[in-house]
């Protein structure tokens, strides 16, 4: 009977217990929350890019970059985001790594960005938190989609 499941060409999932599983359903949920914090990314890249006075800074903040250079930062993380996604989603060996570092800069980017959004900002460095915890925990999972 084992020999049936290895000859099908799908890898076969090792049973780890409970822990095994809310590891992979954080790491699908991971590869979705990368997907629309990176189409959120992407758009709000193109308005700051778009007008300077879409966004106002709140206070004064160490990290002054002008708006439209936080604009490309944030269009091409968000790039990279929904692409590693797709790819955590894929199951591809590459994109939980790529994954791990990216959702790094992401809570670097958001920290950098709290005066623009401070809200949003302290929500996104959660999730990228969470993100990081989801790809480092699941060591095995079959794709999904």
């Amino acid at each position: 009977m084992a020999d049936a499941a290895q000859n099908t060409g799908r890898p076969t999932r090792q049973r780890g217990g409970a822990g095994s599983s809310w590891a992979s359903g954080g790491t699908v949920f991971a590869g979705v929350l990368m997907l629309v914090q990176g189409v959120f990314g992407i758009l709000s890249g193109i308005a700051a890019v778009a007008e300077d006075d879409v966004y106002t800074r709140v206070g004064d903040y160490v990290f002054e970059l002008n708006l439209t250079t936080w604009g490309w930062i944030h269009l091409i993380l968000g790039i990279l985001i929904a692409v590693t996604g797709w790819g955590v989603l894929k199951g591809s060996d590459w994109a939980r790594g790529v994954g791990v570092g990216i959702a790094a800069l992401v809570v670097i980017a958001q920290f950098m960005w709290l005066p623009y959004h401070p809200l949003w900002s302290i929500v996104s460095i959660a999730l990228a938190v969470f993100v990081i915890w989801a790809l480092c925990t699941d060591h095995g999972r079959t794709s999904p989609v």
